[in-house]
């Protein structure tokens, strides 16, 4: 019943906030025995499992159903909504099951899941800014991202953005205007891997009353939670790493306040943009195994790393876990339980021609397309494809030129693409 599953969910919520109450004990039809839950609090790795899910009262059945329904029929006038669903617009239930399951990783009040990443950005942007307001945004994040700033905010609604660069508190408090509403970030940064000090970002933003959102598409749940750090909203790619099996497209913000959730379910709404719901499930079902598959791809992420850092052919490479990374304090104080995701980057020695060359060469289990946080390894070449909707002279700012490698580390033997790797780099 739809009780059950809020019993559960607040449960889930406390721990991820580490406030669970002793003796705190949901159950679903039962007080003991089978069906009954042990005393909390629960691991994360089992909120990954269990959050959002409950039993079907009727059948038992241990997944959420697909309710490939448009509409709900209502018991009467006065009981409309009785039973929370009305149409699958607004809302459904087997996306509301994931909607349940991230907000309680991530710590929110609440989540809202989208048909895709942009959709939940665009819808993120739409509900906090309006004409004549003021934007601090980061200079590196998904193209998507700073095209969407650029082309349709600021050209046709007359929202400005400063973009500028946010691995430095003091130019991003610089740029806020009397008119700024809003300070988006994104940690790890897409493609390059810089990272923003969400805490102390988020305590910039209360100082000048702002609304902080941080994209951790590249962080997951599993290594970062931007609202424990203070942040007012998570807006992730939920087609990346919690999907992680290059089946569907997806995004969702969860937010730490219920009437911002109100208000960013109008826009949702309006625009009709909320997840399908046999997306729903199938991310659903993937988003348990998030947390064995974000270690696994770190620890293949870090000896690849290490390999192109020692490569002679190599002449640079970046990746949160290695020591050399700028940023490595921050890196460890920031990122949970030692992990720092499945992204890295690197050129090579000839410049674009040899990094193109590397691309075009380097065989299975490597994948050349685009996508991260997959089960499969994939290079990508983001002057061409991620972020090729950027302005160029932006891109090659931040040294994003057509040489320039992306790497999304999949679950695959490391020595098997640490070898596919190397066979290409030994051929320069």
């Amino acid at each position: 019943s739809k009780a059950t599953v809020s019993v559960l969910y607040c449960l889930l919520v406390s721990y991820i906030k580490m406030s669970a109450q002793p003796g705190f004990k949901p159950t679903f039809g039962a007080k003991d025995g089978a069906g009954s839950w042990v005393e909390g609090p629960f691991g994360s790795e089992t909120v990954m499992v269990h959050g959002g899910v409950v039993p079907d009262p009727e059948t038992g059945a241990i997944l959420t159903p697909v309710m490939q329904s448009t509409t709900f029929v209502q018991p009467s006038v006065d009981g409309y909504l009785s039973k929370g669903f009305s149409y699958s617009r607004t809302k459904n239930p087997t996306v509301e099951s994931l909607a349940e399951k991230v907000a309680a990783l991530e710590g929110g009040e609440g989540a809202l899941m989208f048909s895709t990443g942009m959709a939940a950005t665009c819808s993120l942007f739409t509900a906090t800014l309006k004409s004549g307001d003021h934007c601090v945004i980061t200079e590196c994040s998904y193209g998507g991202t700073n095209r969407a700033a650029r082309v349709l905010y600021k050209e046709k609604y007359n929202i400005d953005f400063t973009f500028c660069d946010f691995t430095d508190l003091d130019v991003i408090e610089k740029a806020i205007q009397p008119n700024t509403k809003l300070i988006f970030s994104e940690s790890p940064a897409n493609p390059v891997l810089t990272l923003t000090d969400v805490e102390a970002v988020s305590k910039l933003a209360k100082k000048h009353n702002l609304l902080h959102a941080c994209d951790s598409t590249f962080a997951t749940p599993v290594i970062m939670n931007p609202l424990q750090l203070g942040a007012d909203f998570v807006c992730v790619s939920s087609t990346k790493y919690i999907d992680g099996h290059n089946m569907t497209v997806g995004g969702c913000i969860v937010y730490k306040d219920k009437e911002w959730g109100e208000k960013l379910g109008l826009v949702q709404n309006i625009f009709g943009n909320i997840m399908a719901p046999w997306t729903g499930f199938l991310q659903g079902q993937a988003c348990k195994t998030i947390g064995l598959r974000v270690r696994k791809q770190s620890e293949n992420a870090q000896k690849v790393a290490e390999m192109l850092e020692s490569h002679p052919q190599v002449l640079k490479v970046m990746y949160p876990g290695l020591k050399s990374f700028p940023q490595k304090e921050l890196a460890d104080r920031q990122h949970k339980d030692g992990l720092h995701g499945g992204m890295l980057w690197f050129e090579v020695k000839g410049g674009v021609t040899n990094g193109v060359k590397i691309m075009d060469t380097c065989q299975r289990p490597w994948s050349l397309c685009e996508n991260l946080g997959a089960t499969e390894s994939i290079i990508t070449c983001p002057a061409v494809m991620t972020h090729a909707n950027m302005l160029k002279e932006d891109r090659e700012k931040l040294g994003i030129n057509d040489g320039f490698i992306r790497v999304s580390c999949g679950i695959e033997d490391a020595d098997d693409l640490i070898r596919a790797l190397k066979k290409s780099l030994d051929a320069l």
